[in-house]
């Protein structure tokens, strides 16, 4: 009875595990899609913020520069002193600033007052105004320098004032003044979908490839700090108002209008200022749901087939039943006649699974003979070494020459120690493993540097330093790899320090808890400022010949092995840094 009702209720029962399986499926299907559609999306923006970032960067070098060299200008001095300027002068700032592309150059004297401007031939010429309560006239002549973003007094366009202080040798005299303006940088990043901007250190934009949204804010802008922007005049009348933007920890972001974006940002090189890059990808979020919907159906039409094909191999089970049911019967019938035939069966199914096994252990001992025919041939010499030394021992002793004789035995020693090396290198290769990555002891793979570099570190007289580790100390990565890594930054060092006097090269360790560091150190001339950027970019290299695939190879080594791979700027040296996590 309780059978007959289980068997009434299995189609509603198999349906609603059909629907709950396709629920479970499309939920994770569109769950697994979304994650692998932001992280392309957050690759992608990363990449543009890079590329938009060296162009404004090139931007900043190229206008920093032009204070450095007019401060050189013995005219400039002279009309800072004496306070008599002439049209030459201005006629200088206004060709400099139209090769340059500069918005303004002006002279401010020691009270703030502007004697000398690019545009003193225009109506709105800066010459004669009083720029003291400006800062960055008073960064200027404080601190020697400085950088102040703010919209003009006179032109009210908004542009980053670059100031320098000009002294001789009785002290200041004077500040040089370069206004730039970023509208073609803005043009530059204008794009239909994305939208690039550059915030403050008060989150309020200053750059923008959408020029309404200039001077809006990142976050509410609290009353004192809004009130000391007014007073400066450094936005003008800008209200300030907040972009309604809301950024999530893993890059992406929703819109004031409700729709979805991703974003990346990085420092710019000006205090407090840092470059944000955002594009929508709500139609692309919309694009995942569709297909994990089609996925769905898709999914629901391959159970249905399968219920199909389930309850056609039940309907095919049960005539087989009544088959086997009639079949069994006739067999019956005929077991007594077929009895010999079994037992002749059961004895060739035996002999069939003997020779099997024979065969498997012919085999292994074929596969055993090719492996100890290697090893013999690699420790043939030695041992034929091993039988001479032997011989002439005992001839040694005959003749009562215990010396020989003890000397040819300490060879013997050493070729039992070469065969030892030679099987240990045989062992090790047969376990190497490409892409394994495990606990590796650091000592190992230190001994195992010091043998591939140290013949050529003595051969071009540069000093090595290797670390003795904890023999206890491990890392999370594979040996071989590990080792490749420090081989190539160690031969990367010698070639910086070849040629030079007393030329070195280190390696340090430092332990910062769950992660291990590791630093390669030369003392070569370090590495040009111009070629940091580029270092880990494949196909980059000064090298003569080279590639410059090595420390890009190195780079994704140490990410695989969930560590790091890069450069300190900062150091006295030139310093690669590995970072591996303990295992």
């Amino acid at each position: 009875m309780r059978l007959t009702r289980f068997s009434a209720w299995m189609p509603l029962l198999l349906l609603i595990a059909a629907i709950g399986a396709c629920w479970l499926f499309a939920a994770r299907y569109e769950q697994s899609a979304r994650t692998e559609f932001l992280a392309d999306q957050r690759e992608d923006a990363i990449t543009q913020t890079r590329a938009r970032l060296r162009l404004l960067e090139s931007e900043l070098q190229k206008f920093r520069l032009i204070p450095v060299v007019l401060g050189e200008y013995p005219d400039l001095h002279e009309a800072l002193r004496s306070g008599h300027v002439g049209m030459a002068l201005n006629d200088k700032l206004a060709l400099l600033a139209d090769k340059t592309g500069a918005a303004a150059i002006f002279i401010l004297n020691a009270s703030g007052r502007t004697i000398a401007a690019s545009n003193a031939r225009k109506p709105d010429s800066f010459v004669g105004q009083d720029y003291s309560f400006r800062p960055y006239y008073q960064l200027g002549w404080r601190k020697g320098g400085g950088e102040y973003f703010a919209l003009g007094t006179v032109s009210r366009r908004p542009g980053l004032y670059l100031s320098r202080r000009v002294e001789n040798a009785e002290g200041p005299i004077g500040v040089i003044v370069v206004k730039v303006e970023f509208d073609a940088i803005e043009r530059a990043w204008a794009d239909r979908r994305a939208w690039t901007f550059v915030a403050d250190q008060n989150g309020i934009l200053l750059l923008s490839s959408d020029p309404v949204r200039r001077f809006f804010a990142l976050r509410p802008v609290p009353g004192a700090l809004r009130g000391r922007i007014q007073r400066a005049l450094q936005f003008g009348g800008a209200p300030l108002t907040p972009i309604g933007m809301q950024m999530r920890p893993d890059g992406s972001a929703r819109m004031r209008d409700g729709s979805e974006a991703m974003s990346a940002s990085l420092s710019v090189p000006v205090a407090g200022w840092r470059l944000y890059y955002v594009t929508p990808i709500g139609e692309g979020l919309a694009s995942v749901r569709q297909r994990a919907r089609i996925a769905t159906i898709l999914f629901a039409a391959l159970l249905a087939l399968l219920g199909v094909a389930v309850g056609w191999t039940i309907v095919r089970r049960r005539r087989a039943a009544r088959y086997r049911e009639r079949l069994e019967r006739e067999v019956a019938l005929r077991t007594e006649a077929l009895g010999h035939e079994m037992e002749a069966r059961t004895l060739a199914d035996r002999r069939y699974r003997q020779a099997r096994e024979e065969l498997a252990h012919a085999n292994r001992l074929g596969t055993l003979g090719t492996v100890s025919a290697g090893v013999a041939h690699e420790i043939n010499q030695p041992v034929a070494t091993i039988r001479t030394f032997a011989e002439n021992a005992e001839l040694f002793l005959q003749r009562d020459r215990p010396d020989k004789a003890s000397a040819n035995l300490r060879e013997i020693i050493a070729m039992t120690d070469r065969i030892g090396s030679i099987t240990a290198q045989l062992r090790r290769y047969a376990r190497r493993g490409v892409g394994e990555v495990g606990p590796v002891p650091l000592i190992q793979a230190m001994e195992g540097v010091r043998v591939l570099v140290a013949d050529r570190f003595r051969n071009a007289g540069v000093r090595l330093t290797l670390p003795d580790p904890d023999p206890a100390l491990t890392v999370r990565a594979g040996r071989i790899r590990l080792e490749q890594v420090l081989v190539n930054l160690l031969h990367n060092a010698l070639d910086a320090v070849a040629g030079r006097e007393d030329a070195w090269v280190a390696v340090d360790l430092a332990d910062h808890g769950d992660r291990l560091c590791i630093d390669v150190r030369d003392s070569g001339p370090g590495i040009d400022p111009a070629l940091r950027d580029e270092l880990f970019v494949p196909f980059a290299t000064s090298k003569p010949g080279g590639l410059g695939l090595g420390l890009h190879i190195a780079r994704d080594i140490m990410v695989e092995f969930g560590g790091t791979l890069d450069l300190v700027a900062d150091a006295p040296h030139t310093v690669f840094r590995m970072t591996l996590v303990k295992a």
